[in-house]
């Protein structure tokens, strides 16, 4: 059974709960700022299974983060038990290259209320909060500005830049169990095509930026403005996961 108390304690959130847009939006910006996007079991071989109970265990009792599999299953698994009705979405995230991946490349959220929500808690630099799905209107967020297009039978995620909208992922409405993003879940960690085997990251959203160790940089953005710091060794990367993060390897 999931503790929704310990949960809400892990998110640092002590708000309302009831299953309403207020308490989605505050829900899901906690849940960046407090639970880290990262890779480190990958880096270290531990295996991932795609289980709730797992997924709850690693965030609330270990005090870790995981990538989307793993944070959007237990975010989906707190929305469910605070009252709200959730469906899990199939994404297809876009590459540096611009080609999108396989089908369940990427796990994303619907939630509905009066209106339908996408919430995203797993895909890293993301939006902070949920994004009504409502293609084509331009949504300000305080990790920028974001927007759902339609193309043909699919939606897109789309992101401003200094150079136009940027595709994040593509996905549909049709409502999945999280059984079926085994596959995906297993390629990602054993594939040494997949962007997770080839570096290992730990990332989190903060009031004015965000903090990230990649491979042995300490990254940080603050009001914009990035800077960062090479770690010289293990010891020096393991006190920034801890000092950051709260990590604690073994």
């Amino acid at each position: 059974m999931l503790d929704v108390n310990a949960y809400l304690a892990r998110i640092g959130y002590q708000g309302p709960t009831a299953p309403i847009p207020e308490t989605l939006r505050s829900i899901h910006r906690a849940h960046m700022m407090a639970v880290p996007f990262e890779n480190l079991d990958i880096a270290s071989g531990r295996k991932i299974v795609i289980a709730e109970e797992a997924f709850l265990r690693k965030i609330i009792e270990q005090r870790r983060g995981g990538f989307c599999y793993e944070l959007n299953g237990a975010f989906a698994a707190l929305l469910r038990s605070l009252g709200f009705r959730v469906t899990l979405l199939s994404a297809r995230a876009v590459g540096n290259t611009g080609i999108e991946g396989p089908e369940f490349d990427h796990l994303c959220l619907r939630v509905d209320l009066d209106e339908s929500w996408l919430a995203d808690v797993g895909f890293g630099d993301c939006f902070l909060e949920p994004l009504r799905l409502q293609p084509g209107v331009e949504q300000p967020d305080p990790a920028g500005k974001f927007r759902i297009a339609a193309t043909g039978e699919r939606l897109q995620l789309e992101k401003a830049t200094p150079d136009g909208w940027r595709k994040q992922y593509s996905f549909t409405l049709k409502s999945h169990q999280l059984a079926e993003f085994s596959g995906m879940c297993h390629y990602h960690q054993t594939c040494r095509d997949s962007p997770f085997t080839q570096k290992s990251i730990c990332s989190r959203a903060t009031e004015d930026g965000r903090i990230t160790v990649a491979d042995m940089k300490l990254i940080a953005t603050r009001n914009g403005v990035r800077s960062e710091t090479v770690l010289m060794s293990k010891e020096e990367r393991n006190a920034a996961l801890r000092e950051h993060f709260g990590i604690i390897l073994q």
